[in-house]
């Protein structure tokens, strides 16, 4: 009989969460990607649950102090971090000394995956791929590539210089809403950025379209062509994923898993990420763990095969 009570009593604690509230830690300035989709997933939480989220922005290092927060945070499911590939996968293999790595989170899904758009100044003379390609292969070192230090977007870049054999200046800010203000200001010339967060000033025309990153066009932009159509096989993005901390409750990991899964893929939210250029993703947290595995892989190459090293 005690037995039986103590059983009823941890599986009325197993159910309890969450019991307060929740913090989602956004490791970028305010108005980037995850900063937006952390705000969008909050009030849906809050109206499931009853429990506030509180976002909050724990900016720098490329990401990494967000990251740090939460890696260091008590593994409940009360602090997570809406990352994406740059401080969980970029930044480690970067900066070897970096306090963290894959191994200390537990990914909860990956929430969505936005394709970069290429985007250049309204003045910069060019419109297309080639004609972009060939500016800077006639003005070496002239154009300036703007991104931050340590994220897909500039790898972006570094990987699109490296097929095509052109050199520009990386100026580097402190996140993608930095990167958009600097080309859109004319501190810079060009930018990789995640589409979810650059879309909206490419429709008020304070930044010219030249392409998007995925295999193909995206059915959102049509008349846009991929840069794949140029360079066969190039393919950047931004993924946007959950994490909580490393030995969070296997139980609380799947509660999280299953209700943001269901979140994204409601129709509202469906739409309102694929009208701004993000597709819904999703997945187990297996699945998420094998997927930032795969990205370290492919990074990592990446870097090898540049010989890039980082500032």
């Amino acid at each position: 009989l005690a037995f039986a009570s103590l059983s009823l009593c941890l599986g009325a604690f197993a159910q309890a969460y969450p019991a307060k509230p929740i913090r989602i830690v956004v490791p970028f300035p305010p108005g980037g990607t995850s900063d937006i989709l952390a705000r969008l997933l909050g009030p849906k939480l809050t109206e499931k649950w009853g429990q506030s989220v509180v976002v909050e922005s724990r900016p720098g290092a490329n990401g990494a102090i967000g990251h740090e927060v939460v890696a260091k945070s008590a593994p409940d499911g009360y602090s997570l971090v809406l990352s994406d590939v740059g401080p969980v996968v970029i930044v480690p293999v970067l900066y070897p000394k970096t306090p963290y790595g894959i191994q200390d989170f537990a990914p909860i899904t990956i929430i969505s995956y936005s394709p970069h758009l290429l985007c250049v100044h309204p003045t910069v003379p060019v419109s297309t791929v080639p004609q972009l390609i060939a500016l800077a292969k006639k003005r070496p070192g002239a154009l300036n590539y703007a991104s931050s230090a340590a994220g897909a977007p500039y790898l972006a870049g570094l990987q699109f210089a490296h097929r095509t054999g052109i050199k520009w200046e990386y100026i580097t800010g402190r996140g993608g809403a930095q990167s958009i203000m600097d080309v859109m200001t004319g501190q810079a010339d060009v930018l990789f950025n995640g589409m979810l967060a650059t879309l909206p000033p490419v429709k008020s025309g304070k930044l010219k379209l030249i392409a998007v990153s995925g295999e193909k066009r995206h059915a959102s932009l049509p008349d846009t062509p991929a840069v794949a159509e140029f360079l066969p096989g190039f393919l950047t993005g931004s993924w946007q994923a959950i994490l909580a901390p490393a030995r969070t409750p296997p139980d609380v990991v799947a509660t999280l898993t299953t209700e943001i899964t269901r979140i994204i893929f409601t129709p509202e939210m469906k739409e309102r990420l694929q009208t701004q250029g993000a597709d819904p993703l999703g997945g187990s947290s297996a699945e998420s763990t094998k997927f930032l595995r795969d990205e370290l892989g492919r990074f990592t190459k990446l870097v090898q095969e540049t010989g890039y090293k980082a500032q």
